[in-house]
């Protein structure tokens, strides 16, 4: 059975990823793609309904992100979404212009509950908007289904071609009623079933990988990390002893996690696979040595992992597939789905030199937002402590550490980032907040311990709340949890007398320092 399926065509605003996490939500099956792709490919992909995303341009500018008047008339429903309305309107005969409100943040709506869009909402409901360009004037054919005291036209819909355009967003919680508006449009208006459920993703991919590999040997690259963990054992239970997990201790790992990496994975662990564990701190550290550019940092962590499998497999004999745990923020990021811009190289997407001795890469988490991956990994059967456990870049502690990493600020971050891990947990606040760890900062500021000046490093804190890792908040930690972790940490780290709590966000900030 095909998997149903919806497309979200992206067109660089900044709330793409999340409309897709909505659709999905609902239990429908969704991609991004930009604006630029070829409307023959929109149309092999058989999507049940296309949703047109918000985006930063005004569609009647020269130069504007647009789309052909084509796309309304391939008979799939279509979705417009803030941008995506406006630009519907204006390649079909509407009038967008400078609107003489701007309106932005919450909204009240008033809806025509006739409309396929609104049957089960609220007449009045909270929205949320942001726009300073809105439609004057309808296309011919639509009617008017919502407005606002300054909007005339929030929403309008051609309900014999199945088009609808929204003025606010209805993917952000801010929008109350909004996931009951995109599971009216899946499922009254494109008639989606829903068929998009992780226990029947995991059974199939667990299928699908068998077929795929046969008699083959697969080789994973397992990192300990929630992604590479859920890959691992997902492949384990499709192809059992023809699995081996290189584990690489990078150096570059939290304190103690090799050695409970080998407790989950490793002979006396409950999983079935080939399990070795590489030693190879001081080869990574040898590489980065003097190194400081965050990129080439990655890079070379990134392609000494190849190295080390590459060595590894040799030793094996000949292996067919090389699993990875890349999962769909790491593509979209990589500028490799949607319109958005490449924000950093992920060592795991596209950064594999050309003369890696595979035959085939299987990324089995590809499609999967971070919380459907843990979904997944409960499906599996993993243990909760597994699956909950704080993300971890591949690159590791190399990218929690500003400028030149050496064995000595490894330590630093290891001792500093354990401290505020085990008060995070003590304070009952682990499973709460998204992500939280220390970063080493490159500066060093003038401080006294006894009676003594000191000159020292600053440890970062940071601590953010996210759904999806596209876009996060700084979290609110409370003060006396901060100040004990701070008191901690300088006491107990050696070379470490400041700390810092970032309050930045995502965007413009990336939750990583690097």
């Amino acid at each position: 059975m095909n998997q149903e399926k919806i497309i979200v065509i992206d067109f660089g605003g900044q709330y793409n990823q999340l409309v897709a996490r909505r659709v999905r939500e609902c239990s429908v099956y969704c991609e991004i793609y930009s604006y630029k792709t070829d409307l023959e490919q929109i149309k092999a992909m058989n999507p049940m309904g296309i949703i047109l995303t918000g985006g930063p341009d005004s569609c009647y500018e020269e130069g504007a992100a647009s789309c052909s008047k084509e796309l309304f008339e391939l008979g799939i429903p279509v979705l417009g979404l803030c941008y995506g309305a406006q630009l519907m309107m204006h390649v079909l005969g509407g009038h967008v212009c400078k609107a003489p409100v701007r309106e932005y943040g919450k909204i009240e709506v008033t809806v025509d509950k006739t409309s396929k869009l609104y049957g089960d909402v609220s007449e009045k409901t909270i929205c949320w908007m942001s726009h300073n360009d809105y439609i004057e004037k309808a296309a011919p054919g639509f009617r008017i289904v919502a407005h606002t005291a300054d909007c005339p036209v929030a929403a309008a819909e051609c309900a014999e071609k199945k088009l609808y355009a929204i003025q606010y967003h209805p993917e952000v919680l801010h929008t109350q009623e909004g996931t009951k508006m995109l599971h009216n449009f899946l499922y009254e208006v494109c008639g989606c079933s829903g068929t998009w459920k992780m226990d029947a993703f995991v059974e199939n991919s667990i299928r699908a990988i068998r077929e795929k590999v046969g008699n083959g040997k697969v080789l994973c690259a397992l990192s300990g990390g929630v992604d590479s963990s859920v890959a691992a054992v997902m492949l384990a239970k499709a192809v059992g002893d023809q699995l081996t997990c290189v584990f690489v201790d990078h150096g570059l790992l939290r304190k103690n996690e090799g050695d409970e990496v080998e407790e989950v994975f490793g002979p006396n662990g409950p999983y079935d696979l080939n399990f070795i564990r590489v030693n190879a701190q001081q080869r990574f550290y040898d590489k980065l040595a003097g190194v400081e550019e965050p990129e080439k940092k990655r890079k070379i962590i990134g392609e000494e992992f190849i190295r080390v499998f590459e060595e590894e497999a040799k030793k094996i004999g000949a292996v067919d597939f090389l699993v990875q745990g890349t999962i769909y923020p790491d593509v979209v990021e990589s500028g490799l789905g949607g319109e958005s811009a490449v924000i950093k190289s992920h060592h795991n997407v596209g950064g594999l030199p050309d003369y890696v001795d595979f035959k085939e890469i299987i990324e089995p988490l590809r499609d999967l937002f971070k919380d459907e991956v843990r979904k997944a990994g409960l499906e599996l059967g993993i243990p909760e402590k597994l699956v909950y456990r704080q993300p971890f870049p591949g690159p590791g502690l190399g990218i929690r550490i500003i400028g030149e990493v050496t064995p000595e600020k490894v330590k630093m971050v290891q001792e500093a980032d354990a401290i505020y891990r085990e008060e995070i947990a003590r304070a009952g606040l682990d499973r709460s907040i998204g992500q939280y760890f220390a970063a080493l900062t490159n500066m060093r500021s003038v401080g006294v311990m006894g009676d003594e000046r000191t000159y020292d490093y600053a440890i970062a804190l940071r601590a953010v709340n996210t759904i999806d890792f596209m876009t996060a908040e700084a979290a609110e930690l409370p003060w006396e949890v901060i100040g004990r972790v701070s008191n901690r940490i300088v006491n107990e780290v050696q070379h470490v007398n400041r700390v810092l709590y970032d309050c930045t966000g995502k965007p413009p900030a990336t939750i990583e320092f690097e």
